[in-house]
């Protein structure tokens, strides 16, 4: 049992509207991290001088110590508080963003790479852990979660329009930069708004053989994964460390059994809402990789259009997902619930995909492509529903680890996604082209190749929200039949708290 939390006055509806802000804006500068660096890699490759092979670093290093740390993070944020987790995050991530910028030389950027991965797991680990002992009413939560989940899924475009702009006007080196004023204001406010904790300490849960095994675990996989178009899916080097990273991840399963105090409690999982919302967003973000980047090497690619017009060409489809996330799904959900919303959403993005497998090679953007951003609302409608499943067996000394499982799984789903999806779309142009079709075309067939895979994930995700994730109470995330469902230490707490 957790050390009591100290006594403390309850956050106003001013601060607790200040801490979602900055947990958005925490989570923003993460999203934007990833996404506004591609747009700037062309003109990194020029200044640094970076080989062809070792340019894919300025992305897999954040990426291997971001997915890596997210699990350990949650957990440690859990013991030690999370509010301290997410200032030392949030400073790691903007000093780390700062000697980027400085960078000379392809080695400090990649070190500088890797802490701002590290920096962000620290941060994003905690958020949703943050956010959902802070609003504990049920609609108030879902509105919360909409705002959190909108600012993820929009911030992608708008890394793509800043990227381009910041590159093309002053260099790329105002891409990390710019983190440093944004970074600073949000610790300076995070001190103040988000709520002291206090957890039981690292002795209630320190498990340092689990932690070594789960960190280094997950990055090996992540790292054998992105290493695909280097290696191939059947290389000795893809199968040996894959083979590796499994045998590790089940030592750590093992360990977790039989540890006195585990750093990944399995009861945890028995909750089906946690399980079953993470298997979702595994197969659904791996499935976004073809949406979020696929169309935009499409737009660039295949019609002509440049970084900058590229981004502005995908903000209708944020702007969609941001009226819908914002507007509609709180609503939805405390009418119908999590789980038929989330349903709903993967409908859409499921004839969203179906229908860019019908892009034509010399395509129109206005005709062709506008059209269907207005489908990306079933991004605005699944994405919150999934998060509050996923974070509804959450209790008060799992917040952070749930948070932080819900964010690894989602880092592990995107890494598979763009292995699984880039490669294949790569093949079948190489093969279109071999039989002598054009480059558009070749490329475009690609993408057709990738845009149905998607398709199928989308569906599996479906059929898993259907038959594993219960029928939910509206506006709770949580079963209509608890008990039968194992919701978890919250429905016990919502019980005490209605005695």
């Amino acid at each position: 049992m957790s050390a009591p939390l100290p006594a403390h006055t309850p956050p106003t509806a001013r601060s607790r509207r200040l801490a979602l802000g900055v947990i958005a804006t925490g989570l923003l500068m993460t999203v934007l991290d990833g996404s506004i660096v591609t747009v700037a890699m062309p003109a990194i490759q020029n200044d640094l001088g970076f080989s062809p092979a070792s340019l894919s670093w300025v992305v897999n290093a954040y990426l291997i110590a971001f997915g890596g740390l997210l699990l350990l993070a949650g957990r440690l944020g859990d013991l030690i508080g999370r509010k301290r987790m997410f200032l030392t995050g949030t400073a790691v991530f903007t000093a780390s963003s700062v000697l980027a910028g400085a960078a000379g030389s392809p080695a400090l950027l990649i070190t500088a790479r890797f802490l701002q991965g590290a920096g962000s797991a620290m941060a994003s680990a905690v958020g949703l852990g943050i956010l959902v002992t802070l609003f504990t009413e049920s609609r108030e939560r879902t509105r919360a979660i909409a705002v959190f989940s909108f600012t993820g899924a929009a911030g992608a475009s708008i890394g793509q329009v800043l990227g381009g702009i910041l590159t093309d006007a002053v260099g790329w080196h105002w891409i990390f930069l710019i983190n440093l004023p944004i970074g600073a204001a949000a610790l300076l406010v995070a001190v103040r708004v988000l709520p002291a904790d206090r957890g039981p300490g690292l002795r209630a849960g320190a498990d340092a053989i689990g932690a070594v095994l789960v960190t280094s675990g997950v990055m090996l996989g992540i790292y054998s994964v992105v290493e695909v178009g280097t290696y191939g899916w059947l290389s000795a080097h893809t199968l040996g460390l894959g083979a590796l990273a499994l045998a590790l991840l089940a030592a750590f399963v093992v360990r977790q059994a039989t540890a006195r105090t585990p750093l990944l409690p399995l009861r945890v999982l028995r909750s089906r809402s946690v399980s079953g919302a993470n298997l979702v967003q595994m197969l659904m973000v791996a499935a976004l990789f073809s949406f979020q980047i696929l169309v935009a090497l499409y737009l660039q690619r295949v019609l002509g259009h440049g970084a900058a017009t590229t981004g502005l060409a995908m903000l209708p489809a944020a702007a969609v997902i941001g009226a819908v996330s914002l507007g509609v799904s709180a609503r939805l959900s405390a009418r119908f619930g999590e789980r038929n919303v989330l349903l709903l959403g993967l409908a859409l993005l499921i004839a969203l995909l179906g229908l860019l497998t019908r892009l034509p090679a010399h395509g129109h953007y206005a005709t062709d492509l506008l059209p269907l951003m207005f489908l990306a609302a079933g991004f605005g409608l699944a994405l919150p529903a999934l998060t509050a499943l996923g974070m509804s067996g959450a209790g008060e000394e799992d917040a952070g680890l749930v948070s932080g499982l819900f964010n690894t799984t989602q880092q592990l789903g995107m890494a598979a996604g763009v292995a699984v999806l880039s490669t294949m779309a790569a093949s079948r142009t190489d093969t279109l082209l071999s039989e002598g079709s054009s480059r558009a075309e070749a490329l475009t067939g690609g993408y057709h190749l990738a845009f149905a895979v998607g398709g199928g994930l989308l569906t599996a995700a479906f059929l898993v929200a259907l038959t594993v994730l219960g029928r939910t109470r509206p506006g709770t995330g949580r079963p209509e039949h608890g008990p039968a469902h194992r919701a978890g230490a919250a429905d016990t707490a919502d019980a005490v708290r209605s005695a």
